[in-house]
């Protein structure tokens, strides 16, 4: 984790539980998660400039205080804002499936691991897609190489979470999710890993 430099504009966020959504795109569902989960504060984020303009002018109408609007990359804000065991339930809806380049799928990336560092004991992460072999390669990492305990759920026809979600269940698609669980005592190498803001200095280009 060397080689990242904090997300422009960073803010440390205070160690209480959090819940996360990376990728939250125009945020249809970070703004309903937070409307309907008044107690649970979502910090989402959205790394595109267009789907954030769009995403945070939304949220400013709804003007929800437990929702906060982050424009960065997941992986670098993750690493400079979040403490060990901090994250309840973290969101992966719909993610790129990256076809051809299996190291950028998430259970395949370094991240995944750190990821799991920030989840609090019993914490889920909620993954959803409508390729069907990116969630059998999910569920035979998680089985492998993670060993961790999930749920494989059918998305109902109804669901109306993500603008991807409302697409690909209007075409007839199978959406399918995987309620991952991180059990107590779970270990990984970044559990004593503080936020990286703690630690960061800028490199002296003088």
């Amino acid at each position: 984790m060397g080689h990242l430099c904090p997300p422009r504009d960073f803010l440390p966020i205070t160690n209480l539980p959090i819940c996360l959504e990376i990728g939250a795109g125009k945020g249809k569902h970070a703004l309903l998660f937070a409307s309907q989960n008044p107690d649970k504060h979502l910090y989402a984020i959205e790394r595109t400039a267009l789907k954030f303009e769009a995403f945070d002018k939304h949220a400013g109408k709804a003007n929800l205080p437990n929702l906060s609007v982050i424009h960065a990359d997941a992986i670098a804000w993750t690493a400079f804002a979040v403490h060990p065991r901090q994250i309840q339930t973290c969101f992966i809806l719909y993610p790129n499936p990256e076809p051809k380049n299996k190291n950028q799928r998430f259970l395949n990336m370094p991240f995944f691991e750190l990821l799991l560092s920030k989840m609090s004991d019993g914490g889920q992460i909620i993954l959803a897609s409508n390729v069907r072999d990116y969630i059998d390669e999910a569920e035979q990492l998680l089985a492998n190489v993670w060993h961790l305990p999930y749920i494989k759920r059918q998305i109902e026809p109804t669901s109306v979470r993500t603008h991807f979600e409302i697409k690909y269940l209007a075409r007839g698609e199978c959406c399918q999710e995987l309620i991952i669980t991180k059990p107590c005592g779970y270990r990984t190498r970044f559990d004593q890993t503080l936020p990286l803001y703690l630690s960061w200095m800028p490199m002296d280009e003088t």
